[in-house]
């Protein structure tokens, strides 16, 4: 096993990963409240791992309650959020009891959003379950659910007490879904760590084929590129908006197709491969760099194409990403891979002409 310390001072925790760790119970026993536990996970995950988690809790003489809701992104809900509540209401819980995530970045964000919330802050616990989960949403606190007019407008900054990455779970993981998690992978190289994207250019066969020290070599070092950015910058002020490199085009291509059409990394692929365009267009990137990611990102058997649609409906969820100011919309761009910055000043005409080169070529 391995661990590494996302370092928030009072609100710091420790990410653990390695093989079969749902099981220890040690690592649950520092970081669980005084009451009760309930887990929420969805109907994909329950049957694998729901009584793996619950012997573990048993050990430690927790009882638990079972929140399962319906998988896919559909379930990021208010609607949820009610249910989630309603049931620890219904059975007595307090502000003592802590609120295990055990599934997806979907389970992890309505969890940590539910805890967020539920009697002004309970514990919460991250168990994710797949690649994209590991990587990204589990980790820094940001916890949400999506309105019809945008992905994540509806949500807090809130800190697990710990992440538990049990690498088993992706054994399991369908392949569609593991390659969508490499996008957030990838991600991390582009914005800040060049020798991590040469290295997954050099080991990308090992990494689709799973192999255990690819695997782990991918998971720390995101985790820890992402640690590093929160720890410098929680609550989004500047710096680690560059985590949503990708994010902007990403987000929009997933509302205005329909949440679940896209999952969530293949959205960031398409975002991303948008996003090194305008950096080209603008004279920022070269057009080498910009073949490098495009390259890197089709070998991860990932989209590089958006639904064609009137620029205007992607330009009008784009308009209420949480990063626009003043109803300007602002992108991270890149100056080189491994070199993200942040900016408000793109020429209109550059995002559709980007637009517009990457959509399919039909309705």
């Amino acid at each position: 096993m391995q661990s590494l310390r996302v370092e928030l001072g009072q609100r710091s925790y420790s990410i653990h990963i390695g093989s079969g760790i749902i099981s220890d119970s040690t690592l649950f026993a520092p970081v669980l409240g005084k009451g009760p536990i309930a887990i929420i996970t969805d109907t994909n995950v329950a049957p694998l791992y729901l009584k793996t988690l619950q012997n573990t809790l048993n050990a430690l003489n927790k009882d638990s309650l079972v929140i399962t809701l319906p998988a896919g992104e559909e379930s990021k809900s208010l609607d949820n959020i009610q249910i989630i509540t309603g049931h620890l209401l219904s059975a007595g819980y307090g502000r003592d009891c802590t609120l295990c995530a055990l599934g997806g970045g979907v389970v992890g964000d309505i969890t940590g959003f539910a805890a967020a919330v539920y009697q002004r802050g309970v514990a919460c616990v991250q168990i994710p379950t797949t690649l994209l989960a590991m990587v990204d949403s589990s980790v820094g606190g940001k916890t949400g659910v999506n309105h019809p007019l945008g992905k994540n407008m509806i949500g807090a900054f809130y800190q697990p007490r710990t992440v538990i990455v049990d690498t088993d779970t992706l054994d399991s993981l369908p392949e569609r879904e593991f390659r969508s998690g490499l996008a957030e992978v990838i991600k991390y190289g582009l914005i800040n760590d060049l020798s991590f994207f040469s290295w997954l250019e050099d080991n990308l066969d090992a990494v689709l084929a799973r192999d255990t020290e690819a695997l782990a070599k991918i998971i720390k070092t995101s985790c820890r590129d992402k640690a590093d950015v929160v720890a410098r910058d929680e609550l989004e002020g500047g710096l680690r908006a560059i985590l949503n490199f990708g994010h902007t085009f990403g987000h929009a291509i997933e509302a205005a197709s329909g949440y679940g059409h896209y999952l969530h990394g293949e959205a960031v692929a398409i975002g991303m491969v948008m996003a090194a365009d305008l950096s080209r267009r603008l004279d920022l990137l070269r057009e080498s760099e910009q073949n490098r990611i495009f390259k890197l990102l089709k070998a991860a058997g990932l989209p590089t194409l958006a639904p064609r649609l009137e620029t205007s409906v992607y330009l009008d969820f784009m308009k209420v990403d949480k990063k626009a100011e003043g109803g300007q919309i602002r992108f991270i761009l890149l100056n080189s891979i491994g070199s993200a910055l942040i900016t408000g000043d793109v020429p209109p005409a550059a995002i559709i002409q980007t637009l517009q080169a990457f959509m399919e070529l039909s309705a």
